[in-house]
């Protein structure tokens, strides 16, 4: 448990954002709150278990037993967008030892983690550009590109030294489970090869990993720890703690996932939706706040390179030709003209911009 730093000594000053952003959103009558309370109660009566996945079957001499765990993963990715992985290959102790030096990170001054030069310039927290409480965020991340990991080198956090070799190394690891997931998924639509992320433009200079926090918020009932998004890569490998609080979209509802402590999840992104041609379902999801627990996760991001082709699985494609990084560019320049973000729509052949604002 961690009691909110009132005084900005080491959280980011989300506190004012948010009453800010309501006594605007107030004073214009505008104010709408959450599309429900967040309470913890409410939320435990709709905990699900995601499909889960035992990667170790993909290994198994039973070809039928192979067989059967590509088809379940397929459907998972089809159905829900969402599963969990076991026998993943990323060791508990790792990941222990992952939680207590980002907790360290995390728990340094303010001042110290916005400083240009930590984790190279990767700092972010909240949206400091929000207009409304539907876009606050009641967070701070690390969004570190991989290649970046090891060249940090700052004499003030020298007690953070070993942050950067426990880093790579779950990089390492949830980059195994990324190859391995993309793969399966990519063959399954046809791909001829295990190759897929890398025929994707995907390695080791274009991935990410990002480290989250979720400061004890005061305002519960009406915030989100992540406001609700779909991801903009092709894969996510994500290890949440035991807090939870994540919810993806199902069947038009808000489904909360109960953590499993031995599980990795893993969804899928807009590129794989678009180059699955829809097969594969990149959901929308959310984290809620937590009046009382902080929450940490480490997320791993399948990204290709700027101006890789996204490319489809099979002719013809619902979409449009374009590259990630005109799909990241078109992103953010929808959420800059509508304070949302529109996404694949955008690409879809016949679609015109006037049809979706």
């Amino acid at each position: 448990m961690a009691a909110f730093d009132e005084g900005g000594i080491t959280n980011p000053p989300l506190a004012d954002s948010y009453r800010m952003l309501l006594q605007r959103d107030e004073l214009g009558g505008g104010f709408v709150p959450a599309p429900r309370a967040l309470a913890r109660e409410s939320l435990a009566m709709m905990e699900r278990d995601l499909p889960m996945i035992d990667l170790k079957r993909l290994t198994s001499g039973d070809a039928r037993e192979r067989n059967v765990c590509v088809d379940a993963m397929a459907t998972a990715a089809s159905e829900w967008g969402f599963f969990q992985v076991t026998n993943h290959g990323v060791g508990r102790e790792l990941l222990e030892e992952m939680r207590r030096e980002q907790a360290r990170l995390f728990h340094q001054p303010f001042h110290t983690k916005e400083k240009a030069g930590l984790l190279n310039g990767s700092y972010r927290w909240g949206n400091p550009t929000a207009t409304s409480l539907r876009q606050l965020s009641w967070s701070e991340a690390f969004h570190v590109p991989l290649a970046s990991i090891l060249e940090e080198d700052d004499d003030e956090l020298a007690e953070l030294r070993s942050l950067s070799k426990v880093m790579q190394e779950v990089a390492d690891a949830m980059s195994r489970v990324a190859d391995t997931v993309a793969g399966t998924l990519a063959k399954n639509l046809g791909h001829e090869s295990s190759t897929f992320p890398a025929a994707a433009g995907c390695d080791w200079t274009t991935c990410f990993l990002r480290l989250n926090r979720y400061p004890p918020c005061p305002f519960v009932p009406h915030t989100f720890g992540m406001v609700p998004h779909t991801d903009s890569d092709f894969l996510t490998v994500l290890c949440q703690d035991q807090v939870g609080g994540l919810e993806l979209m199902r069947d038009s509802h808000w489904v909360a996932v109960k953590p499993r402590a031995d599980a990795l999840i893993v969804n899928v992104g807009d590129l794989f939706q678009a180059w699955s041609n829809n097969r594969y379902k990149s959901v929308e999801h959310r984290v809620v706040a937590n009046s009382k627990a902080e929450r940490f996760s480490v997320a791993y991001f399948m990204c290709p390179s700027w101006d890789s082709p996204v490319g489809t699985c099979a002719e013809p494609s619902p979409y449009k030709p374009f590259t990630f990084g005109e799909y990241r560019c078109k992103v953010q320049d929808d959420v800059t003209r509508t304070g949302k973000k529109i996404g694949l729509p955008n690409f879809l052949k016949g679609c015109t911009v006037d049809s979706l604002t």
